[in-house]
Parts: structure tokens; C-alpha cells; sequence
């Protein structure tokens, strides 16, 4: 599907629809590439180790973490 094909069918939705489009397409320009994901994602990893290295935080067992997440959500 060509762009003036995607354009005119568009501009036949009802403007609910083209609002939730545009916001849509907006949205994925602003959305960080794989690559900075990853990137983003390697230095909080690093951080995060760094802290529990330096004991500065302690780790807590994943069965508490859901416990906890659990009993707030029911």
C-alpha cells in the first residue's frame, strides 16, 4: 500500500479515529530505537549490580516481590 492510498483512506475515518491514528503515529516517532532500549536497559542492569556490590541496596526474593505485588492487587 502506497502512502497516498494509506492518506486518502485516513482521512475517511471518523475523527474518534484519526485522533487515536495520529496519536498512535506519534507516539512511534517518539518511541526509543531497539538499540538505545538495549543500551538503556545494559546501564540500569550495571547500576543495579553496582548497588548491590557496594551494599548500598540489599536484594529481596523475587517470592516476596510477588507476595507483596499480589496482596496490593487483590
Amino acid at each position: 500500500m502506497n502512502l497516498q492510498k494509506i492518506e486518502d483512506e485516513a482521512l475517511h475515518l471518523s475523527k474518534e479515529e484519526r485522533t487515536r491514528l495520529v496519536q498512535r503515529l506519534v507516539l512511534s516517532l517518539e518511541a526509543p530505537s531497539e538499540r538505545e532500549l538495549r543500551s538503556d536497559w545494559l546501564l540500569e542492569a550495571r547500576q543495579r549490580a553496582e548497588e548491590l556490590d557496594n551494599g548500598s541496596v540489599q536484594a529481596v526474593p523475587g517470592d516476596d516481590v510477588l507476595r507483596k505485588a499480589r496482596a496490593l492487587i487483590n
